[in-house]
């Protein structure tokens, strides 16, 4: 299961992201009021898509023997209609056969993502209690109290050189 945690603090729309053990940084373009220090939302999505695609065709050509070289993709995202429009271009180092571009074109529109983007997915959206950033002087409490937990009074630790 993929699992993602977004902080969007004060500044205008810069986001810190967290997805495992990867950072990431999203925001809008100064045009729309961001900084530009990252990419923009559906910048993000079309590269999920874009990377899903290439690691599946990639899996898939190991497993049939095909020497792809590099894999390409391009993709763009546009509205038509108010219906959302993307366009993938794929190219290979290698020369695939016009058999294996048949195939690869059918494996690309069923990998993962695409198909979670094709299908649509229900999304749940709920409210968590709020997010109180923790203050140094809340830290240095939370700090001695668990230093009291670990040292008891009664078991002081020694800090003095040569002492142990």
């Amino acid at each position: 299961m993929a699992k993602v945690k977004a902080v969007l603090g004060t500044a205008n729309y810069a986001v810190s992201i967290e997805a495992g053990p990867h950072a990431l940084s999203a925001d809008e373009p100064s045009e729309r009021g961001g900084h530009g220090t990252g990419p923009g939302p559906y910048d993000l999505v079309l590269a999920g898509l874009a990377a899903c695609t290439v690691i599946t065709l990639r899996m898939y050509a190991e497993r049939k023997g095909w020497e792809l070289g590099s894999i390409h993709a391009e993709l763009t995202h546009s509205k038509i209609d108010k219906r959302s429009h993307i366009v993938r271009t794929l190219s290979f180092e290698g020369m695939p056969t016009e058999e294996q571009v048949a195939r690869l074109l059918e494996i690309a529109g069923k990998t993962p993502v695409t198909l979670t983007l094709k299908e649509g997915a229900e999304i749940v959206t709920h409210i968590a209690p709020a997010h109180h950033a923790e203050t140094p002087a809340e830290l240095d409490e939370r700090l001695d109290e668990a230093l009291e937990e670990s040292f008891p009074a009664s078991d002081p630790p020694s800090v003095s050189p040569g002492e142990g």
